[in-house]
């Protein structure tokens, strides 16, 4: 017997796979319309033993084949078992491909490689298997297990040697160096598939708002069905300093629009935020970054900044035209913290909805709909690490 013809695009007919000693020619062809109704009519017929929903998305597909072939009665078409098996099949077993990972990016101190280290932790401790790659040829010393470092590629003292450069060029040689060897990543990375990636980047500002490198490379990924979702670290303690935050917000702007990622903003620290001065709004002010015209009032307070008025209400202008910026505080030994972020990260790059969990009907609506309260935890979150304020309404109003 010959085997099975595959389905004939030009003219959007099946051929029936013909037997011993019929002319191939004389096969009877089938519409499409032809073989919809056939399917529909077989898919009602009982059967001794269906296929599951388990067996079609993730069972063997020539196994499923055969079985589908026994099953069906002899006026099934045989074309539409070898469609079944050749075509949706593959289709189907390809998500449990797909991978999905957290590209943690941010300034220097601002928590990066401390993130790696908790977040794999806490998802380990849910069942996941985790895989964290460092891209940061200058990280030495690294808390967590690594399972592959660029270091391993390239290493930044040795960059800086041979070619005499500072930390800042050598860092920005190092990427563009990995982003030329993407083939040895990609090995690393194909050897770990069925892991949830964390990747520990560098902590150069210029590498994630305009450099193009590491877009480069994070694009790369997105062709090998690896969904990632760009974590974006920055000092919650920034948020005591208006021009400080203004500044931030502005960082955080060029850098979701430059890597071209799903984005997820965090304020890192948060159990230090008030060491270095108190907050002007409450917490929700800064997380959910509301009227910013507020901010200048308290900039034009400082006669240092009185002269750059216009410029900033330029710059806040921006931001709020975007309308693309806020924040998510953390405290990475905080469970409840650790657990609000990564519900933000699985509904950005769509883990929630894949098959890699089983999910409820309402917990997958509830993330398509966002049915979470940000202004009740960002106040829970408030109360617990910030100190009440003593003045009232009114004497605070008078302040400003």
């Amino acid at each position: 017997m010959s085997s099975p013809r595959r389905r004939n695009f030009r003219d959007g007919s099946f051929r029936r796979r013909p037997e011993v000693g019929v002319d191939p020619a004389s096969a009877e062809t089938i519409t499409p319309l032809a073989l919809l109704g056939s399917l529909l009519l077989f898919l009602r017929r009982p059967r001794a033993s269906p296929p599951t929903l388990h067996e079609v998305y993730v069972g063997d597909s020539v196994a499923l084949g055969f079985r589908l072939r026994r099953a069906c009665p002899p006026c099934f078409p045989a074309e539409l078992t070898c469609c079944i098996r050749d075509r949706v099949l593959p289709m189907a077993g390809a998500a449990p491909t797909t991978a999905f990972g957290q590209a943690v990016i941010g300034p220097p101190g601002s928590g990066k490689t401390t993130y790696c280290l908790g977040m794999s932790e806490f998802l380990r401790s849910l069942g996941r298997r985790v895989a964290v790659v460092n891209l940061d040829p200058a990280n030495e010393g690294l808390p967590y297990e690594c399972a592959v470092d660029v270091g391993e590629l390239v290493g930044l003292s040795d960059v800086m040697d041979a070619l005499c450069l500072g930390p800042n060029g050598g860092l920005l040689y190092c990427m563009e160096y990995l982003e030329a060897n993407l083939d040895w990543l990609r090995a690393k990375l194909d050897s770990l598939r069925g892991h949830y990636f964390l990747f520990d980047c560098p902590g150069q500002v210029e590498l994630c708002t305009h450099h193009g490198a590491l877009r480069s490379i994070f694009s790369q990924m997105a062709q090998w069905d690896l969904r990632l979702t760009a974590v974006h670290l920055v000092d919650s303690h920034y948020c005591t300093d208006p021009a400080k935050f203004i500044s931030v917000l502005c960082t955080s702007l060029a850098t979701m629009l430059h890597i071209e990622l799903p984005h997820v903003n965090l304020l890192s620290k948060m159990d230090l935020i008030e060491h270095y001065g108190k907050l002007a709004f409450n917490l929700d002010y800064y997380t959910e970054v509301l009227d910013l015209s507020y901010l200048l009032d308290h900039l034009a307070s400082d006669p240092f900044f009185r002269h750059y008025r216009q410029l900033n209400e330029k710059l806040v202008q921006l931001i709020e035209d975007y309308s693309l910026v806020s924040f998510i505080p953390l405290n990475i030994q905080d469970k409840e913290s650790i657990q609000r972020v990564l519900q933000a990260v699985d509904k950005a790059n769509g883990y929630c909805f894949g098959v890699q969990e089983q999910r409820s009907l309402e917990a997958m609506m509830s993330a398509a709909m966002g049915a979470d309260f940000h202004f009740s935890s960002t106040l829970g979150i408030q109360e617990k690490y910030l100190a009440p304020s003593d003045h009232s309404v009114e004497q605070e109003t008078m302040k400003l």
